[in-house]
């Protein structure tokens, strides 16, 4: 007979998602249940975190003093070879060299995802490892639990008032709450590896994670100890058929044709064994769902939608995501609110997060140069194939901004955008040459009719600043506002809806 048990939520995946939405149900004293088939410590990629996760999420966790003391190499920014300068070019998050939070970390994911599991499991979680789920339930049309097979092989049904998948972008549920519609503007092949004695960035940018253009894609050089370094390259799906004659002499002409990467490892060696020794791939074909939610059932981080890595939101975006699901499961398990009103303001805000880092990192792909590569000439704004779209843009257009119609022609998109990118340039790198927009006229303030780019980038980060206050200040800090006419607000704790 198999067994069964009950709880009030099932989650489904123990990545740093999974971790934050379990530990957050689990801090309003309801009872969770975590299936996770891998056994913790294990390896993963996106290891450059941004100041929201490590200062809003972790600080909401209780997990600051355990990561400062971790060791993990502090991040003031990103420094990039990108774009018209020659010379690499560093946007800090802070102009204040004193503000306390204005740095992020280098993490090794296989630790800090441990860090958060097991604080999980302190907050009250009931975590299983090595745990595979194997059938979502429902009845009625709703979700109702999970089946899953333990270590052993031994068949178990849990029931729940709702499941949250945060199992990545290999999901075997997203399918069942709505489609998987994906980017042409994103359709990348990662190929990464890690080594020893990398040379770093002068100081005090040597935390810094270096993205560098080069023709046939770009790269990540990530500082993970003071010898470790991450070094992976992102490349289009036509350039990744090199991969054919074996990833080791794909990687190496990759590095070749980069000079910059190639001087940083011109006295490293290659990690050959452990954990870190196998050269990986990883299809980075950036992709959003048509539903994030169902009756009983919610889809977070990369089990939802995903964006290109060259400005390190993966992270960001699953805990953001866990936090607005947790704050809607509690507020409906507390019957505060009604769950229609509650899953919406979740799908809502997280729709308009991943449509921010698309149109900024559309933004910034437009920032290069390399006309003649056809990575390059496929992401630029003014001839992008993505204009033709029209499913995927139709999910994250207009969703950045709220006054902005929900939905959107493909070609209007794009028109009205066409000069953000050299507009960007020139406001993130004070040294890059300021040249005639496209039409001949120097990138305005307001780049096309209705897109004005200086009030997005405000836009950009007033939700980053709202998580940081929210753990710096708790119930202290100042009332926000809804993003919406109507719209629902984070209660004084941070882990509930409430009416404005």
């Amino acid at each position: 007979m198999t067994n069964t048990t009950e709880h009030d939520v099932i989650v489904v995946g123990g990545g740093p998602g999974g971790s934050t939405l379990a530990s957050f149900v689990a801090m309003k004293g309801h009872r969770v249940l975590l299936l996770e088939e891998a056994k913790f410590p294990r390896h993963q990629i996106g290891e450059s975190l941004l100041p929201a996760t490590v200062h809003g999420i972790c600080g909401m966790l209780g997990l600051s003093q355990e990561i400062a003391a971790a060791g993990f190499p502090r991040k003031r920014g990103g420094t990039f070879r990108w774009g018209k300068s020659q010379e690499p070019w560093t946007f800090a998050f802070t102009k204040n060299p004193a503000d306390p939070y204005g740095f992020a970390y280098q993490v090794e994911r296989d630790r800090f995802d441990e860090m958060l599991l097991r604080n999980a499991a302190r907050k009250g979680v009931d975590v299983r490892e090595e745990h595979h789920v194997t059938e979502l339930l429902r009845e009625d049309g709703r979700a109702v639990g999970v089946r899953y097979r333990d270590r052993e092989g031994v068949e178990h049904v849990a029931r729940a008032r709702y499941v949250a998948d945060t199992s990545g972008h290999r999901s075997r549920m997203s399918n069942m709450v709505g489609e998987r519609v994906y980017s042409r503007f994103f359709q990348n092949v990662a190929l990464y590896g890690y080594y020893e004695h990398g040379k770093r960035l002068p100081a005090p940018n040597e935390g810094n994670i270096l993205c560098a253009a080069f023709r046939d894609g770009w790269f990540w050089y990530i500082p993970l100890s003071d010898t470790l370094t991450s070094v992976g390259a992102v490349v289009s799906r036509e350039a990744a058929e090199a991969m054919k004659d074996g990833h080791e002499a794909a990687l190496q002409r990759f590095i070749a044709a980069c000079p910059i990467i190639q001087e940083h490892l011109a006295g490293a060696t290659r990690v050959t064994e452990g954990k870190y020794g196998e050269i990986r791939v990883r299809k980075d074909y950036s992709y959003c769902n048509t539903k994030f939610w169902g009756p009983g059932i919610a889809l977070v981080g990369d089990a939802a939608c995903f964006i290109d890595p060259v400005f390190s939101s993966g992270v960001h975006l699953a805990t953001y995501s866990a936090l607005l699901v947790a704050r809607a499961i509690n507020s409906c398990l507390r019957g505060a609110l009604g769950e229609e009103r509650c899953f919406r303001e979740y799908e809502m805000r997280y729709r308009r997060e991943f449509g921010n880092f698309y149109q900024f990192l559309m933004a910034f792909y437009d920032m290069n140069q390399e006309t003649d590569s056809y990575f390059w000439s496929a992401r630029k704004i003014v001839n992008t194939d993505e204009r033709d779209n029209e499913a995927f843009v139709r999910l994250v257009a207009g969703r950045s901004e709220v006054d902005e119609p929900a939905f959107y022609e493909s070609q209007a998109f794009f028109e009205e955008r066409e000069g953000f990118g050299p507009w960007m340039e020139q406001a993130l790198n004070p040294s890059a040459a300021r040249e005639p927009g496209p039409r001949g006229a120097p990138a305005p303030r307001r780049v096309a009719g209705g897109f004005d780019a200086a009030d997005f980038m405000a836009g950009f980060t007033s939700e980053i600043a709202q998580l940081q206050a929210q753990a710096r200040l708790g119930e202290r800090r100042g009332a926000e506002a809804p993003l919406q006419r109507g719209g629902l607000v984070p209660s004084r704790d941070g882990l509930e809806w409430q009416s404005a």
